[in-house]
């Protein structure tokens, strides 16, 4: 039976190594040939020297498993360069000129790489810790310290390591940060992002590098800007582009990250992204074109980029996620439309060609989302810049319907961007009628100071409405809406400027409705009028002679009836 010799110690190993460096460095002194190249290795050699030596006065090094495979590899390098420096004292020596070169190159390159892995466990600082390289992962809410401890020794297995050590060391990473969100700042601070980075371009780590990268970039702020920093958005752009379904989901998603950053959109013009997105769009998977599409709507405000969707007719495909995408999909397409749209007239009417404004309408109808909403409503408010499309929203009941709904029962947000919608369309009596239902949310509105121009917006919008007799019949007759009006009319009252609960007066008298009136002189409008026309508050002398000089003709004429029939 044979027996098996045990592997060196790795103390054992270092006595080797030193040993054989202290008779290499005097010996390479001799060497009259390859005087250059003897150069760079005694450099290399003295710095080798020097690391070992740093490398006895880490109390735990021994414990290090990276040290059990880089200290056999050293000396074996050692022992090549041992070879070649007998060769290069021999006299004659049958080597060739350029095989030897070679040969020194070579060997030079491999300790560079040795050194590098060497310098990189040092300064890493897991030498002086006991068992390292088997640190479990620090819970959530850990100190700053500690974590930081184990993300250098993650990064030093990461860069040294052999394929298990970076597979594992990759696992760990991703683990850390879908275990501790606030781990990702740490990472991006004490980790090499770059060598991360790198390991795209290695098949066996593409997925694991990838993914933790995409992690990183969704994050935070600062480990967002670190991962572009650092050169991430080229790398995950040519994922984009070549990558399998699985990863172009997440580099997508790594890239939409990065572009909600303004400050780097020029970087996906620079990277030639713009083409490699709108593919996506075009026929990745729902997840990746959702994050595809929010890419480029992130980036749709930057001229360049804008050019660069039409000249590779974006528009289309940007349209067809309306209706074809997943509900994020729909949504991003949405905003990306609101803002191509508002940007020229060149890009509404391209829009408007490819049938944008059928999508949209299509989207208001059958969406609750909110934000989904506002960037439909965002969107076909610039639409409506244009006169086919002002026509053609004027007269279409539904709409109209749907946007007197919103006014009515949307969010704060939804309100603002209906009502500016309405107040430029040309309402016909029908379509009048169908929008009364906002009447008493328009009041409201117009009682708010903010955000500027609003309260113009609702009482152009309402004073429309209430040129039709059955509006103004509708406003007069619910409480809140004549209560509002008088508390707006009163002096007292600072937050509304008088000229709107004027024109309001002024508009509700259209016709000369004895209702109407009746209501108003009850709530006590008279008074607050006079008051306002002796504070020379504009149009408020106009609504006053509405309201009551026609009912002083009234009286009048009734007189002159009386005595007309007494004759």
């Amino acid at each position: 039976m044979h027996s098996t010799i045990p592997d060196p110690s790795p103390t054992e190993t270092l006595t080797r190594t030193t040993t054989l460096l202290s008779h290499l460095l005097p010996a390479s002194l001799s060497i009259q040939s390859f005087t250059t190249r003897w150069q760079t290795l005694r450099s290399k050699l003295a710095a080798l020297k020097s690391l070992l030596s740093e490398l006895t006065y880490s109390t735990h090094w021994s414990e290090n498993h990276l040290l059990i495979t880089l200290l056999p590899n050293l000396l074996s390098t050692l022992q090549r360069i041992q070879t070649l420096c007998d060769q290069c004292t021999i006299p004659n020596q049958s080597t060739g000129k350029l095989l030897m070169q070679s040969d020194l190159d070579m060997a030079t390159n491999w300790l560079s790489k040795q050194l590098h892995d060497l310098d990189l466990l040092l300064r890493s600082g897991v030498l002086r810790q006991s068992n390292a390289i088997v640190l479990s992962q620090p819970p959530p809410g850990s100190d700053k310290e500690e974590l930081s401890f184990f993300i250098r020794d993650l990064f030093t297995r990461l860069q040294i390591g052999g394929v298990e050590f970076k597979r594992k060391a990759l696992e760990s990473l991703i683990q850390l940060l879908v275990d501790d969100e606030k781990a990702a700042t740490v990472v991006a601070k004490e980790g090499n992002i770059s060598y991360l980075i790198n390991l795209f371009d290695v098949n066996i780590h593409r997925e694991q590098s990838v993914a933790a990268i995409s992690i990183l970039a969704c994050a935070s702020d600062q480990s967002r800007k670190i991962v572009f920093e650092e050169g991430g958005l080229g790398p995950l752009l040519r994922i984009v582009e070549s990558g399998s379904v699985q990863l172009k989901e997440k580099a997508c998603m790594a890239v939409e990250a990065i572009t909600s950053d303004s400050d780097n959109a020029w970087a996906v013009a620079a990277y030639g992204g713009v083409p490699i997105l709108l593919d996506v769009c075009k026929s990745g998977s729902l997840i990746a074109q959702s994050h595809a599409i929010g890419a480029i709507r992130n980036v749709a405000s930057v001229e360049d980029i804008r050019i660069s969707i039409s000249e590779e007719s974006g528009v289309p495909l940007i349209v067809s996620l309306l209706t074809s995408g997943s509900a994020a999909g729909k949504e991003k397409a949405a905003n990306c439309i609101a803002i191509l749209a508002s940007s020229s007239e060149y890009f509404r009417s391209v829009i408007i060609q490819e049938k944008g404004l059928h999508s949209l309408l299509q989207l208001l109808h059958q969406s609750s989302n909110p934000d989904t909403l506002e960037h439909v409503l965002r969107a076909i408010h610039s639409l409506s810049l244009t006169d086919s499309v002002s026509r053609l929203l004027s007269s279409s009941n539904t709409f109209i319907s749907q946007i007197s709904g919103l006014i009515k029962q949307g969010n704060f947000t939804l309100q603002q961007i209906s009502v500016s919608i309405l107040a430029n369309l040309s309402l016909n009596d029908g379509n009048k009628r169908v929008a009364g239902v906002c009447m008493g949310s328009l009041i409201k509105l117009i009682e708010l100071t903010k955000p500027v121009g609003l309260q113009e917006l609702a009482l152009k919008v309402l004073v429309n409405l209430l040129s039709l007799k059955p509006n103004r019949k509708d406003f007069v007759k619910d409480e809140k809406n004549i209560m509002r009006l008088i508390q707006m009319l009163d002096p007292v009252n600072e937050s509304v400027p008088k000229k709107y609960p004027v024109a309001i007066v002024y508009a509700l008298m259209h016709g000369g409705s004895n209702g109407c009136r009746k209501r108003l002189l009850d709530a006590g409008a008279q008074g607050y009028l006079q008051r306002l026309n002796e504070m020379e508050v504009a149009g408020a002398k106009k609504a006053l002679q509405r309201l009551s000089g026609n009912r002083l003709k009234n009286i009048f004429s009734r007189a002159w009836r009386e005595q007309n029939k007494s004759f």
